[in-house]
């Protein structure tokens, strides 16, 4: 998914989708050790979406938190 469609999204929204995330990473690799794995590629993708969502999170925290 792109950033922008992210960044629309409220914290919640981005809590429970990064809580996903993890949870279709840990199955991919459970998949992966029992050798059925049908598509390694989208562990990237997942990590990358991941990574995204993380993000975003940091930027609305900083938005918040005055600076110094």
């Amino acid at each position: 998914m792109k950033a922008n469609l992210y960044r629309e999204k409220t914290v919640e929204e981005l809590r429970g989708e990064e809580k996903s995330l993890r949870q279709q990473i840990l199955r991919i690799r459970f998949q992966s050790a029992a050798g059925n794995v049908e598509n390694p590629v989208k562990v990237r993708t997942i990590r990358h979406d991941l990574a995204r969502i993380l993000t975003i999170l940091r930027e609305k925290k900083d938005q918040k938190t005055p600076s110094a």
